[in-house]
Protein backbone atom coordinates (compact mmCIF):
# COMPACT_ATOMS: atom_id res chain seq x y z
CA UNK A 1 0.00 0.00 0.00
CA UNK A 2 2.64 2.62 0.71
CA UNK A 3 4.10 2.12 -2.44
CA UNK A 4 1.01 3.55 -4.01
CA UNK A 5 0.63 6.48 -1.57
CA UNK A 6 2.41 9.17 -2.89
CA UNK A 7 3.86 12.70 -1.55
CA UNK A 8 0.76 14.09 -3.69
CA UNK A 9 -1.71 12.66 -2.11
CA UNK A 10 -0.31 13.70 1.25
CA UNK A 11 -0.13 17.20 0.03
CA UNK A 12 -3.93 16.84 -0.93
CA UNK A 13 -4.65 15.38 2.42
CA UNK A 14 -2.64 18.65 4.58
CA UNK A 15 -4.37 21.40 2.31
CA UNK A 16 -7.99 19.81 3.25
CA UNK A 17 -6.92 19.27 6.85
CA UNK A 18 -5.83 23.03 6.63
CA UNK A 19 -8.33 24.48 4.89
CA UNK A 20 -11.22 22.13 6.03
CA UNK A 21 -12.60 21.86 2.42
CA UNK A 22 -11.63 20.72 -0.74
CA UNK A 23 -12.51 24.12 -2.73
CA UNK A 24 -10.66 25.99 -0.29
CA UNK A 25 -8.05 23.36 -0.65
CA UNK A 26 -8.17 23.07 -4.55
CA UNK A 27 -7.32 26.95 -4.28
CA UNK A 28 -4.28 26.42 -1.84
CA UNK A 29 -2.86 24.15 -4.59
CA UNK A 30 -3.81 25.60 -7.45
CA UNK A 31 -5.82 23.14 -8.74
CA UNK A 32 -9.49 21.82 -8.92
CA UNK A 33 -11.88 20.82 -6.37
CA UNK A 34 -13.18 17.43 -8.72
CA UNK A 35 -9.36 16.84 -9.05
CA UNK A 36 -8.53 17.29 -5.30
CA UNK A 37 -11.71 15.28 -4.72
CA UNK A 38 -10.45 12.33 -6.81
CA UNK A 39 -6.56 12.47 -5.49
CA UNK A 40 -8.68 12.41 -1.78
CA UNK A 41 -10.73 9.38 -2.52
CA UNK A 42 -8.11 7.59 -3.83
CA UNK A 43 -6.11 8.16 -0.97
CA UNK A 44 -8.54 6.79 1.41
CA UNK A 45 -8.92 3.71 -1.16
CA UNK A 46 -5.38 3.05 -0.72
CA UNK A 47 -5.74 3.03 2.89
CA UNK A 48 -8.61 1.33 3.45
CA UNK A 49 -10.62 3.48 5.55
CA UNK A 50 -12.51 6.90 5.20
CA UNK A 51 -10.41 9.56 6.52
CA UNK A 52 -13.80 11.85 6.54
CA UNK A 53 -17.28 12.00 7.24
CA UNK A 54 -19.68 13.90 4.50
CA UNK A 55 -21.64 16.23 6.00
CA UNK A 56 -24.01 18.61 4.04
CA UNK A 57 -20.96 19.42 1.43
CA UNK A 58 -18.22 20.14 4.42
CA UNK A 59 -15.75 17.12 5.44
CA UNK A 60 -15.57 15.99 9.12
CA UNK A 61 -12.07 14.48 9.51
CA UNK A 62 -12.06 11.11 11.43
CA UNK A 63 -9.61 10.03 14.74
CA UNK A 64 -7.95 8.53 12.40
CA UNK A 65 -7.18 11.40 9.88
CA UNK A 66 -6.43 13.54 12.98
CA UNK A 67 -3.75 11.05 14.23
CA UNK A 68 -2.60 10.86 10.64
CA UNK A 69 -2.40 14.82 10.43
CA UNK A 70 -0.36 14.98 13.34
CA UNK A 71 2.53 12.99 11.68
CA UNK A 72 2.15 14.73 8.23
CA UNK A 73 2.81 18.25 10.47
CA UNK A 74 5.68 16.44 12.29
CA UNK A 75 7.03 16.00 8.54
CA UNK A 76 6.62 18.82 6.87
CA UNK A 77 7.84 20.95 10.12
CA UNK A 78 11.15 19.29 9.71
CA UNK A 79 11.16 20.22 5.71
CA UNK A 80 10.43 23.91 6.89
CA UNK A 81 13.84 23.44 8.62
CA UNK A 82 15.40 22.29 5.79
CA UNK A 83 14.08 24.97 3.31
CA UNK A 84 14.98 27.44 6.00
CA UNK A 85 18.50 26.04 6.29
CA UNK A 86 19.02 26.06 2.74
CA UNK A 87 17.89 29.74 2.44
CA UNK A 88 20.41 30.30 5.10
CA UNK A 89 23.14 28.59 3.31
CA UNK A 90 22.33 30.74 0.11
CA UNK A 91 22.64 34.08 1.86
CA UNK A 92 26.49 34.68 2.63
CA UNK A 93 25.97 37.02 5.55
CA UNK A 94 24.18 34.24 7.55
CA UNK A 95 27.41 31.80 7.03
CA UNK A 96 28.43 29.50 10.06
CA UNK A 97 32.52 29.80 10.47
CA UNK A 98 33.95 26.97 12.22
CA UNK A 99 37.52 27.80 13.54
CA UNK A 100 39.91 25.48 15.60
CA UNK A 101 42.38 27.30 17.98
CA UNK A 102 44.96 26.59 20.78
CA UNK A 103 43.24 27.12 24.31
CA UNK A 104 45.68 30.00 24.41
CA UNK A 105 44.43 31.66 21.73
CA UNK A 106 40.67 31.86 22.53
CA UNK A 107 41.28 34.40 24.99
CA UNK A 108 44.04 36.07 23.96
CA UNK A 109 43.55 36.94 20.09
CA UNK A 110 40.05 35.45 19.01
CA UNK A 111 37.70 37.56 21.09
CA UNK A 112 39.01 40.69 19.68
CA UNK A 113 38.75 39.33 16.08
CA UNK A 114 35.51 37.95 16.28
CA UNK A 115 34.17 40.84 17.89
CA UNK A 116 36.01 42.95 14.69
CA UNK A 117 34.27 40.13 12.31
CA UNK A 118 30.58 40.20 13.86
CA UNK A 119 30.54 43.97 13.76
CA UNK A 120 30.70 43.87 9.61
CA UNK A 121 28.60 40.56 9.49
CA UNK A 122 26.10 40.67 12.03
CA UNK A 123 23.78 37.88 10.75
CA UNK A 124 27.19 35.46 10.95
CA UNK A 125 28.10 32.94 12.94
CA UNK A 126 31.01 31.23 14.82
CA UNK A 127 31.87 28.19 16.42
CA UNK A 128 35.12 28.47 18.39
CA UNK A 129 36.86 24.94 19.17
CA UNK A 130 39.97 24.80 21.51
CA UNK A 131 41.93 21.78 20.61
CA UNK A 132 45.86 21.09 21.76
CA UNK A 133 48.24 20.03 19.30
CA UNK A 134 49.07 17.99 17.79
CA UNK A 135 45.65 17.08 17.43
CA UNK A 136 45.09 20.81 16.56
CA UNK A 137 47.55 19.94 13.45
CA UNK A 138 45.25 16.38 12.46
CA UNK A 139 42.28 17.48 12.08
CA UNK A 140 42.88 20.72 10.24
CA UNK A 141 44.80 18.19 7.86
CA UNK A 142 41.19 15.86 7.55
CA UNK A 143 39.67 19.61 6.35
CA UNK A 144 37.18 19.25 9.27
CA UNK A 145 37.25 23.06 10.00
CA UNK A 146 36.95 26.01 8.10
CA UNK A 147 40.01 27.74 9.82
CA UNK A 148 42.82 26.76 12.37
CA UNK A 149 44.98 28.99 14.86
CA UNK A 150 48.12 27.35 15.62
CA UNK A 151 51.82 27.90 16.38
CA UNK A 152 53.18 26.29 13.77
CA UNK A 153 55.86 27.56 11.56
CA UNK A 154 55.71 24.67 8.99
CA UNK A 155 52.93 23.77 6.60
CA UNK A 156 50.30 21.57 7.78
CA UNK A 157 49.61 18.53 5.18
CA UNK A 158 46.67 19.49 3.31
CA UNK A 159 46.57 23.31 4.48
CA UNK A 160 47.85 26.41 3.39
CA UNK A 161 49.87 28.13 5.87
CA UNK A 162 49.58 32.15 6.37
CA UNK A 163 51.75 33.57 9.15
CA UNK A 164 49.80 36.36 11.43
CA UNK A 165 52.07 37.24 14.46
CA UNK A 166 55.93 36.56 15.26
CA UNK A 167 56.57 37.42 18.77
CA UNK A 168 59.13 36.41 21.46
CA UNK A 169 58.06 34.98 25.26
CA UNK A 170 58.39 37.55 27.71
CA UNK A 171 58.67 37.20 31.55
CA UNK A 172 56.04 37.71 33.76
CA UNK A 173 56.75 38.68 37.59
CA UNK A 174 54.66 39.95 40.37
CA UNK A 175 54.34 43.26 41.69
CA UNK A 176 57.20 44.72 43.97
CA UNK A 177 59.61 42.27 43.07
CA UNK A 178 63.50 43.54 43.23
CA UNK A 179 63.97 42.02 39.66
CA UNK A 180 61.30 44.69 38.16
CA UNK A 181 64.36 47.13 38.47
CA UNK A 182 65.18 45.93 35.19
CA UNK A 183 63.74 46.11 31.71
CA UNK A 184 65.30 42.93 29.94
CA UNK A 185 65.76 39.91 32.47
CA UNK A 186 68.42 37.40 31.61
CA UNK A 187 68.69 33.46 32.30
CA UNK A 188 71.14 34.83 35.37
CA UNK A 189 68.39 36.85 36.77
CA UNK A 190 66.40 33.66 37.38
CA UNK A 191 69.02 31.90 39.56
CA UNK A 192 67.48 30.78 42.86
CA UNK A 193 64.40 32.09 42.02
CA UNK A 194 61.08 30.30 42.33
CA UNK A 195 59.89 29.54 39.33
CA UNK A 196 56.37 28.34 37.95
CA UNK A 197 56.99 26.32 34.76
CA UNK A 198 54.80 24.75 32.22
CA UNK A 199 54.17 21.19 32.23
CA UNK A 200 57.11 18.94 31.28
CA UNK A 201 55.71 17.85 27.82
CA UNK A 202 54.93 21.42 26.65
CA UNK A 203 57.58 22.64 23.74
CA UNK A 204 58.66 26.11 25.31
CA UNK A 205 59.16 24.40 28.71
CA UNK A 206 61.50 22.24 26.42
CA UNK A 207 63.26 25.56 25.06
CA UNK A 208 63.33 26.99 28.33
CA UNK A 209 64.91 24.11 30.32
CA UNK A 210 67.74 23.84 27.48
CA UNK A 211 68.42 27.63 27.52
CA UNK A 212 68.81 27.58 31.61
CA UNK A 213 70.70 24.12 31.57
CA UNK A 214 73.03 25.87 28.92
CA UNK A 215 73.39 28.88 31.28
CA UNK A 216 74.03 26.76 34.09
CA UNK A 217 71.46 28.62 35.95
CA UNK A 218 69.37 26.21 39.02
CA UNK A 219 66.12 27.64 39.07
CA UNK A 220 63.71 26.75 42.11
CA UNK A 221 60.69 24.73 40.28
CA UNK A 222 57.86 25.42 42.92
CA UNK A 223 55.11 25.02 40.27
CA UNK A 224 53.82 23.55 36.94
CA UNK A 225 50.66 23.33 35.12
CA UNK A 226 49.78 23.06 31.29
CA UNK A 227 47.85 26.48 31.11
CA UNK A 228 50.01 29.52 30.33
CA UNK A 229 47.01 31.02 32.38
CA UNK A 230 47.09 29.51 35.28
CA UNK A 231 50.89 30.06 34.99
CA UNK A 232 50.27 33.94 35.17
CA UNK A 233 47.25 34.01 38.03
CA UNK A 234 49.83 31.63 40.02
CA UNK A 235 53.12 34.52 39.78
CA UNK A 236 50.00 36.95 40.42
CA UNK A 237 49.91 35.48 43.39
CA UNK A 238 53.13 35.84 44.50
CA UNK A 239 54.57 32.51 44.48
CA UNK A 240 57.40 32.92 41.80
CA UNK A 241 58.31 33.95 38.14
CA UNK A 242 57.82 32.99 34.90
CA UNK A 243 58.17 33.14 31.54
CA UNK A 244 55.25 32.36 29.04
CA UNK A 245 53.72 33.46 25.57
CA UNK A 246 53.21 37.14 25.08
CA UNK A 247 49.67 37.51 23.96
CA UNK A 248 48.66 35.21 28.19
CA UNK A 249 50.99 38.00 29.26
CA UNK A 250 49.63 40.92 28.19
CA UNK A 251 45.80 39.20 28.66
CA UNK A 252 46.55 38.68 32.25
CA UNK A 253 48.87 41.80 33.03
CA UNK A 254 47.68 44.43 35.26
CA UNK A 255 48.73 45.83 38.58
CA UNK A 256 49.83 42.34 40.04
CA UNK A 257 51.15 40.61 37.09
CA UNK A 258 54.25 43.15 35.59
CA UNK A 259 56.02 41.59 32.04
CA UNK A 260 59.36 42.39 30.87
CA UNK A 261 61.28 41.06 28.30
CA UNK A 262 63.51 38.21 28.28
CA UNK A 263 67.05 38.52 26.73
CA UNK A 264 66.78 35.12 24.83
CA UNK A 265 64.46 35.04 21.70
CA UNK A 266 62.25 32.30 22.53
CA UNK A 267 59.90 32.75 19.27
CA UNK A 268 56.58 32.59 19.62
CA UNK A 269 54.38 32.40 16.05
CA UNK A 270 50.74 32.27 15.16
CA UNK A 271 49.59 30.99 11.85
CA UNK A 272 45.84 30.57 10.45
CA UNK A 273 45.47 27.20 8.43
CA UNK A 274 43.44 27.03 5.65
CA UNK A 275 42.15 23.83 4.58
CA UNK A 276 42.75 23.43 0.90
CA UNK A 277 40.80 20.50 -0.32
CA UNK A 278 37.00 21.81 2.44
CA UNK A 279 35.01 23.78 0.17
CA UNK A 280 35.74 27.44 1.17
CA UNK A 281 32.93 29.07 3.43
CA UNK A 282 32.15 32.84 1.68
CA UNK A 283 33.53 34.82 4.50
CA UNK A 284 36.68 33.58 5.34
CA UNK A 285 38.76 35.66 3.76
CA UNK A 286 36.97 38.87 6.35
CA UNK A 287 37.81 36.41 8.94
CA UNK A 288 41.13 36.28 8.26
CA UNK A 289 41.46 39.92 7.68
CA UNK A 290 39.69 40.70 11.59
CA UNK A 291 42.18 38.14 12.83
CA UNK A 292 45.50 40.17 10.82
CA UNK A 293 44.24 43.60 12.13
CA UNK A 294 43.76 42.32 15.66
CA UNK A 295 47.58 40.54 15.34
CA UNK A 296 48.75 43.98 14.58
CA UNK A 297 47.46 46.06 17.48
CA UNK A 298 47.75 42.98 20.36
CA UNK A 299 51.71 43.25 19.00
CA UNK A 300 51.29 47.25 19.10
CA UNK A 301 49.84 47.02 22.40
CA UNK A 302 52.82 44.58 23.90
CA UNK A 303 54.98 47.53 22.58
CA UNK A 304 53.26 50.18 24.66
CA UNK A 305 52.99 47.81 27.59
CA UNK A 306 57.07 47.19 27.50
CA UNK A 307 57.79 50.88 27.05
CA UNK A 308 59.79 51.83 30.31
Amino acid sequence: MSMNITHRHIEVFRAVMTAGSVTEAAALLHSSQPTLSRELARLEQLLGYALFERLRGRLKPSARALALFIEVQRSYQGLDRIAERAAQLGRAEQAELSVLCLPALSHALLPGACAEFLSQHAAARLSITPQDSPLLEEWMSAQRFDLGLSEQGQPVAGCRLLPLLALDELCVLPAGHALLAKTVLTPADFGDQHFISLSIDDPYRTQLDAIFAEQNVQRLLRVETHSAVAVCAMVAQGLGLAIVNPLTALACAGPQLQLRRFSVSVPFRVSALLPQYRPAQPLVSDFVSALQTQAALLALRLDQALAL
